[in-house]
């Protein structure tokens, strides 16, 4: 029988893969060569977890000691960099994908917090910075704004799929029960702003007069 370690490690690994691939994708888009295309993937994969493990004392981490998830960050990278255009053919699944790895992480991030003796409101918080951390360094590194803070619902979703493992572990559930419930809510959110658009409110700045009505205005007075 499965125990739940090896139960998170698997989903943790399967993560790694997804958000892999998402890397290598930005890499070649950005036409890195494949050095670059495999730092990127790696950092997609990996950097999330890595954050949540230096938070909360769980050094040296598990993505530099254990090495199925340099060979499974290495593996995409490749993939990516020798078939790119069957992978980008596969653009729609590869978001399907994105929003699976995105669950992955969330709901291993909070369970992993929640055994480490965080208090509920910081392990949900640290689920959905497992699964959010690695894009962020990645379009760091490509000097762009952070698709997390512009994607439709993606740090929302992912702090629901990490909520649901928390209030499961509340209410007594086994963590495959609290798991499955809290990918299904981030999936699903996820899912459901790709394909409706839903987002956040987006503030609205306050409208400024042009510069040539300024002009015109100081014409005026003179």
């Amino acid at each position: 029988m499965i125990t739940i370690d090896v139960f998170v490690r698997i989903l943790d690994l399967a993560g790694t893969f997804v958000f892999a691939i998402s890397g290598a994708v930005a890499a070649v888009n950005r036409r890195l060569d494949v050095f670059g295309i495999l730092v990127l993937s790696f950092v997609a994969g990996n950097f999330g977890g890595i954050t949540r493990d230096v938070l909360i004392g769980a050094v040296p981490p598990a993505a530099l000691t254990d090495g199925r998830y340099l060979l499974v960050s290495v593996l995409a990278g490749l993939i990516t960099f020798f078939w790119y255009a069957g992978v980008d053919k596969l653009r729609s699944p590869v978001l399907l994908f994105d929003a699976a790895g995105l669950s992955l992480f969330a709901v291993t991030g909070a369970q992993k917090a929640i055994e480490f003796g965080l208090n509920p409101i910081m392990a949900a918080l640290l689920g959905m910075l497992t699964g959010i951390g690695g894009g962020i360094t990645r379009d760091v590194l490509l000097t762009e704004i952070p698709q997390v803070l512009r994607s439709d619902l993606y740090a929302v979703a992912a702090l629901a799929g990490a909520s649901g493992v928390v209030i499961g572990d509340i209410l007594g559930f086994s963590y495959g029960v609290s798991a499955l419930a809290g990918a299904v809510l981030c999936f699903g959110l996820r899912f459901m702003a790709i394909r409706h658009g839903w987002h956040l409110p987006i503030a609205r700045r306050a409208g400024r007069r042009p510069p040539e009505a300024d002009t015109s205005d100081d014409n005026d007075a003179s």
